[in-house]
């Protein structure tokens, strides 16, 4: 269960409310409702206005917002994962990033265009030296190469 408690401006006077979220285990992953990360998602809204970078940590307003933006980050990482890119994506993005051509990537790498277009497309897999190749010249790092 998490529990804000929220406390809201009136006027000279404070109030406090208090906010129950529980959140359900199911074996180590937490389950967040849509209606939960709705409430997250409007409350983030409300809070981004009012923490700003010179905001302290302990502010409570700040201390919210990090709980909040948990919540939307943990319900994401569940209903709307993102892949990892494939090597061809990779290529492809850092072709494209760096102005280059696959033809132009091709005589860096010492190899022909047309594996330069097997490699973006998925048909073909690029050796160790040419991966190697592909993040010196690229800037790719070796861990998105390998897909770790």
């Amino acid at each position: 269960m998490i529990k804000l408690i929220v406390q809201l401006s009136k006027g000279n006077d404070m109030d406090l409310k208090t906010i129950r979220m529980p959140i359900k285990d199911n074996d180590t992953t937490r389950q967040i409702s849509k209606q939960q990360y709705e409430f997250a998602l409007n409350r983030i809204e409300e809070l981004l206005p009012l923490v700003t970078d010179e905001t302290p940590p302990s502010d409570k307003n700040a201390i919210e917002l990090t709980i909040v933006s948990d919540v939307v980050e943990t319900y994401e990482k569940i209903h709307y994962p993102i892949a990892k890119p494939t090597i061809g994506e990779l290529i492809s993005i850092s072709i494209e990033e760096k102005g280059m051509t696959q033809k132009q990537l091709a005589k860096e790498l010492g190899i022909s265009p047309s594996r330069v277009n097997d490699y973006i497309s998925g048909r073909a897999e690029p050796t160790l030296r040419i991966a190697r190749g592909l993040c010196l010249i690229l800037g790719i790092a070796p861990a998105a190469i390998l897909g770790i």
